[in-house]
């Protein structure tokens, strides 16, 4: 498929881990940062629970678990299963991650949101409200969000329909600001610009074509970058897209992905003893991603386990296109 004319062309998003030790060191020492850390874990701990405890269970029936036969069959025949018990002790785990995707990301918003100053929005449907997952006042500026859990959820409609509901809705979402600027956010809580499938900057390219249409200004373009603005009606609009930890740290400052990452490893990793270091991983390169070689002998912080740093380095993989030493 041809590229798209002004789509920007992404750089790999690096993460060093030895930035990461030193970030996590000013997190441990900053007591504002430490206790964000310590309200978000027992947010997280609480919402997790209630979910979990609503999970399938082993008495589910099996018409709840939406199965197909053929994965089913092709799966059994990758790994030599002859019992039904074999495929049955795959479908519950399966059916759970599954369940925990449809909800986690909400979850996430509802503890993050409100801890670095924002409101989370019950989208009513047919409301100017309904494309909003958060928003903030701030001065006479109207602070607004949608939020998705991964970099792939859009789709050519979703990304028109988006452009259609700032349009429409900017100025109502001004008046509730008592101001005449909206700053919109396509906010995607993990992944990079590079692994997006691009259909988040089409929104950006949908305002850039439909707005002199309803006879605003284009200010700034998007082309080559992620972000616009425009004036329309009389209202300045600021829209970007914001993938990752771009959008933590708009949301939250320069440590606020970290500080996320480290408050739900708190809440869902105990502390025990690490992978032996010679440990063969299915996963090729898993071992390089959870290495501990970058870390000092003597580093020691409060907020993390020694035992838990691999998992941060395991939630940091998946904020960046190559985690290094």
């Amino acid at each position: 498929m041809p590229r798209h004319v002004g789509m920007p062309r992404p750089n790999d998003r690096v993460i060093r881990k030895t930035d990461l030790l030193d970030a996590l060191l000013h997190v441990d020492g900053d007591p504002d940062a430490r206790d964000r850390v310590l309200r978000m874990e027992s947010e997280f701990r609480d919402r997790i629970d209630i979910h979990v405890s609503a999970l399938p269970t082993a008495d589910a029936k099996f018409a709840k678990f939406y199965t197909s036969p053929f994965v089913l069959l092709i799966y059994s025949h990758h790994h030599h299963y002859s019992r039904v018990s074999e495929i049955e002790a795959d479908i519950l785990p399966a059916k759970v991650f599954s369940s925990m995707e449809t909800s986690a990301g909400r979850m996430i918003e509802d503890v993050t949101l409100p801890i670095y100053g924002w409101q989370s929005v019950i989208s009513e449907m047919h409301t100017a409200n309904s494309a909003l997952d958060g928003r903030r006042v701030g001065g006479n500026e109207s602070f607004v969000a949608t939020l998705k859990s991964g970099p792939r959820c859009l789709n050519d409609e979703m990304a028109e329909n988006f452009a259609d509901a700032v349009i429409a809705n900017a100025g109502a979402w001004a008046a509730e600001g008592g101001g005449s600027r909206v700053d919109f956010s396509y906010g995607v809580l993990y992944g990079t610009q590079k692994q997006s499938n691009k259909k988040d900057w089409h929104i950006l390219r949908n305002l850039r074509e439909k707005v002199p249409r309803r006879g605003g200004e284009m200010i700034v373009d998007p082309s080559d970058r992620w972000e616009c603005s425009f004036v329309l009606d009389g209202i300045e609009v600021g829209a970007a897209v914001r993938v990752g930890t771009d959008w933590w740290e708009y949301l939250g400052g320069t440590t606020c992905s970290l500080e996320v990452w480290t408050a739900l490893i708190r809440a869902c990793v105990l502390p025990g003893e690490l992978d032996d270091s010679g440990h063969k991983y299915v996963i090729s390169d898993l071992h390089e991603i959870v290495s501990m070689d970058a870390v000092p002998d003597d580093y020691n912080v409060a907020v993390l386990q020694r035992s838990q740093l691999p998992w941060l380095f395991f939630v940091a993989r998946h904020f960046c296109d190559a985690l290094v030493d």
